[in-house]
């Protein structure tokens, strides 16, 4: 059982930076891959990017690679999203998750979910 709770959300300007943070409660956290979705309001969840339990490859979205950069500290039991140069359109509701599984884009393959934090980025 692993519990997740994000944080670090909140108002920006256009081109500003935010980073998330997750922090996980459980003894599998270091055997999990992680990864970070969003959803806008009217839209469907998407994936954003993912990074193995080691954190030696990550993969991002075409919508944010260059700009965002997941990492993650097994020793503090955290996954974390810096994102630079935000854009009005990264204005979601930000999710970290977790699988025991391979690092992976689908979230229906995900097992465990947070809570959600909001970013928003005004023009």
């Amino acid at each position: 059982q692993v519990q997740l709770v994000e944080s670090g959300g909140g108002l920006v300007q256009a081109g500003g930076s935010l980073r998330l943070s997750c922090a996980a409660s459980g003894p599998t956290f270091s055997r999990t891959a992680a990864g970070w979705f969003r959803q806008a309001p009217g839209k469907k969840r998407e994936f954003v990017a993912t990074i193995t339990w080691s954190g030696g490859t990550t993969y991002y979205s075409d919508s944010v690679k260059g700009r965002f950069t997941v990492s993650r500290n097994n020793v503090k039991s955290a996954v974390y999203l810096q994102m630079n140069s935000l854009k009005p359109e990264d204005t979601a509701v930000y999710y970290c998750a977790v699988t025991t599984g391979l690092a992976t884009m689908k979230a229906n393959d995900y097992d465990y979910w947070g809570q959600g934090t909001q970013v928003t980025v005004s023009s």
